[in-house]
């Protein structure tokens, strides 16, 4: 389409193609009135439509069927528009970012969520910040990973304001409120700082084997991380090994305290203020350690990634050095994605469903290890004293070592080469 402009007025001729003939032309008023089409542009200015009228009654000689068709179209086209009230809610300067927010979301039923990254965003902009770009060329630059593509614009602020409340000292918060009240000086200072602290505690994971972020117990137990690893980075605190293992202490017992499955505000706040204090030489350990407790029997629960703690020990079995049945290759980051590990059953699927055996047992944790696509595959359905025997068989490796690469997996290699499910599994 083709458009030309008067100088006055919008109006146009319409080209299907660029220098064809005009299939449409309304680029004069009465070229308006031949074709009985009246400018949209006109329809909320009163004085101009009574203009447009008369000359389009005049155009057609006051026929009355020209006529009727404008009143037809004024009244229920026209002063339709005119009359409509559009709801405006009007909000003083002083109102509260946090008021502002409930508004928008009370309002906002019908569309797309308004997100507290979204707003701050609109906050910033009053002193020519353009959030937004700033946190893309981040998620470019460093969010882009296997596990820091999960990172959300949201959890970034919200582990910002952590970092700054903790950094200023007082009461440290950093509910949404909070986050809304977040100053653009305060996100200048410790945004590149906090980058970096996202990175570092993804290393962390990198060595606790968590590898992937659908593998992450708790996405939201990394904002805390980050933030930890932030403060630690001065003076490399957070390289020096004590310190990185009570880090890693008060992440497991996160994990498999399974603490960080509710609202988690409060305690991203108590654990920053208490894993520094007993980081720094307080003898009291932080609350998340002391209220860790896992009870053996959750383990049969335990079914699926859903689950924060089956996660876990899928990592924990990787840490323990676990080496694949067949290659014997010891299941590190590399090993992980090029041999496409995942988690599977050690009495396989098929084999348990002919047996008749429960189900919250054969496919519970406690029956799952991380094995490799091709391995899995060679395993098929069958007894495991049948699938070691066939893995044997083929010359590919030793019974012994075939041996240290089961029990590398926590697995009784004796146990497992009888059959004997219920003992393997007790």
């Amino acid at each position: 389409m083709f458009l030309e402009y008067g100088n006055t007025s919008i109006r146009f001729k319409y080209r299907p193609i660029v220098g064809r003939s005009i299939d449409l032309d309304l680029s004069s008023p009465d070229k308006e009135y031949a074709k009985k089409l009246f400018p949209l542009n006109q329809i909320l200015d009163f004085a101009k439509v009574m203009v447009w009228q008369n000359g389009y009654q005049a155009y057609h000689n006051f026929d009355a069927n020209a006529a009727q068709l404008f009143l037809k179209f004024s009244t229920e086209v026209i002063t339709m528009v005119q009359r409509y009230v559009m709801p405006v809610i009007t909000l003083d300067k002083g109102t509260s970012k946090e008021a502002v927010c409930r508004v928008f979301e009370n309002v906002n039923t019908g569309g797309v969520s308004l997100t507290v990254f979204e707003l701050v965003t609109a906050v910033f902009a009053m002193d020519d910040f353009e959030l937004r770009k700033d946190w893309e060329l981040r998620k470019e630059t460093y969010f882009n990973s296997d596990i820091l593509s999960g990172v959300t614009a949201t959890d970034f602020l919200t582990a910002l304001t952590l970092l700054a409340s903790y950094k200023r000292g007082g009461i440290v918060s950093c509910k949404k409120k909070d986050v809304l009240n977040l100053s653009l000086q305060d996100y200048l200072a410790y945004s590149d700082s906090l980058t970096e602290g996202f990175v570092e505690a993804e290393k962390i994971l990198q060595e606790e084997r968590i590898f992937v972020s659908r593998d992450l117990p708790y996405t939201t137990q990394l904002i805390p991380l980050a933030a930890l690893c932030t403060v630690l980075q001065a003076g490399n605190q957070i390289k020096v090994t004590n310190v990185k293992n009570k880090i890693k202490q008060w992440y497991w017992c996160g994990v498999f305290g399974e603490l960080y499955g509710a609202a988690n505000e409060t305690r991203y706040a108590n654990d920053i203020v208490q894993v520094m204090d007993w980081v720094t030489g307080s003898f009291e350990m932080p609350k998340t350690c002391q209220e860790s407790y896992f009870n053996p029997l959750r383990l049969l629960t335990m079914q699926s990634r859903l689950s924060a703690a089956y996660k876990g020990v899928m990592a924990l079995i990787l840490k323990n050095h676990s080496r694949d049945f067949i290659s014997g290759r010891d299941m590190d980051f590399t090993v992980y994605k090029s041999e496409n590990v995942d988690i599977h059953h050690i009495f396989p699927k098929d084999y348990c469903k002919d047996k008749g055996l429960p189900k919250q047992k054969w496919n519970s944790i406690i029956n799952k290890t991380p094995i490799s696509y091709s391995t899995n595959r060679a395993i098929g359905g069958v007894a495991p004293s049948k699938y070691l025997s066939k893995i044997e068989a083929s010359g590919q490796v030793l019974s012994v070592t075939l041996d240290q690469y089961l029990e590398s997996h926590w697995i009784d290699h004796q146990l497992c080469r009888s059959d004997a499910f219920g003992g393997a599994l007790i």
